[in-house]
C-alpha cells in the first residue's frame, strides 16, 4: 500500500489494491508526485487509521511495517504518532533525502536504528538503498514471525475501534469572522488525549491543538473570515488512535460598515458618519475628487 501526503494525506492503493508484482510496479510508474508540505505526524495518523485496517487489506496475522519517506523536517509533531504505531508492534524505517532532520528520523523509526534509519543526498541516490534495504525488511519479517510463533506476543490493531474508543456527536456553534466552537461527546472509555486538527479545506496549512482526555470542548481563534475549515478530532490512547471525528464549517465573512451619511459641509470640509462594523479596530477614509468636480 502507498499513501502520498503535504499537508492532506492521500492513499494511493491500498494493500489490497494489487495481487502481483507487475501490478505494483505499474502503479509506482504511473505514480505523479504530490509535493507540498511536510506534516509526517498527520500522514503516519492516516496511514494507521487508513491503510493498516482490514477493510483497507492489512491481515492481522500478518507484520506490519511502515516505510516512511520525506526530504524535510516534520511541521507538526511526529513523535507522537510514530509511537503509537510502535506501541501497537508498528515496525518504522525512515527514509530521508536531502533536507530531512536525521534527529527526527531516528525519533520517529523503530530500533536497532541502524537498521531502520537510512539518509541520502538526493533522490537518485534511493537506488542504492534498494538491495540492503530489501534484505533488512525480509529478515526483520521473519525475525518477528519466528518470535510470534515461539509464543511471544505480538500486539494487533484493533479490527474496529467502534464507540467505545470514538467520540460522537461534534457540534461547532458560535461560528464568527475569526473563531469557532467545538464540542464532542466522549467516548465510553475516557481517552488519554484528543488531537484536533484543523486547516482551510482549500489547502491551508493544518494546525493542531492537544487537549486532556477529560476535555470536551475548545474554541478555535485566529481563524480567517469567510473560509470553509476542515475540523477532526482523534481520541489518543496508550496503545492506540480511536477513529476520528470530522466536521466542516465556515467562517463569517468580516462585517461592514453600513449607512454612510454626509454632513456639516464647508467650503473645504465635510463630516461623514456611519454604523460601526463589528470588531473593526481601525478604519481607512479614502475621498478624492469627482471626475468632473473643481480643481481644488
Amino acid at each position: 500500500g502507498l499513501s502520498q501526503y503535504s499537508s492532506d494525506p492521500r492513499t494511493e492503493w491500498d494493500l489490497s489494491a494489487y495481487s502481483t508484482r507487475d501490478q505494483v510496479l505499474e502503479a509506482v510508474r504511473n505514480l505523479r508526485y504530490k509535493g507540498g508540505n511536510t506534516f509526517t505526524g498527520l500522514a503516519l495518523t492516516h496511514v494507521l487509521e487508513q491503510n493498516l485496517k482490514p477493510d483497507a487489506g492489512a491481515r492481522l496475522e500478518a507484520e506490519k511495517l511502515v516505510i516512511l519517506l520525506t526530504d524535510g523536517k516534520s511541521q507538526d509533531d511526529a513523535n507522537v504518532a510514530a509511537q503509537t504505531l510502535k506501541n501497537l508492534g508498528i515496525e518504522i524505517f525512515a527514509i530521508g533525502v536531502k533536507n530531512a532532520d536525521e534527529a527526527e528520523l531516528k525519533q520517529v523509526a523503530s530500533e536497532p536504528l541502524e537498521l531502520t534509519v537510512y539518509n541520502v543526498l538526493d533522490f537518485p541516490l534511493l537506488s542504492s538503498l534498494v538491495g540492503r534495504l530489501t534484505q533488512v525488511l525480509c529478515t526483520r519479517i521473519k525475525e518477528k514471525s519466528n518470535k510470534e510463533n515461539s509464543g511471544s506476543t505480538v500486539k494487533d490493531i484493533p479490527v474496529n475501534a467502534g464507540p467505545q474508543l470514538s467520540p460522537t456527536d461534534l457540534k461547532i456553534s458560535a461560528v464568527t469572522s475569526k473563531s469557532m466552537h467545538l464540542t464532542w461527546s466522549p467516548p465510553l472509555r475516557p481517552p488519554k488525549k484528543y488531537r484536533i486538527v484543523y486547516y482551510p479545506s482549500k489547502g491551508g496549512i493544518p494546525k493542531e491543538v492537544v487537549l486532556d482526555g477529560a476535555v470536551t470542548s475548545l474554541r478555535l481563534s485566529n481563524l480567517t473570515s469567510h473560509t470553509e475549515y476542515l475540523v477532526s478530532v482523534f481520541p489518543i490512547y496508550d496503545t492506540v488512535v480511536g477513529d476520528g471525528l470530522r466536521g466542516v464549517t465556515s467562517t463569517l465573512p468580516l462585517s461592514s460598515p453600513r449607512s454612510l451619511r454626509v454632513s456639516e459641509l464647508s467650503h473645504n470640509s465635510i463630516r461623514l458618519s456611519w454604523k460601526a462594523a463589528q470588531g473593526a479596530t481601525q478604519y481607512l477614509v479614502l475621498c478624492s475628487a469627482a471626475p468632473d468636480g473643481a480643481e481644488d
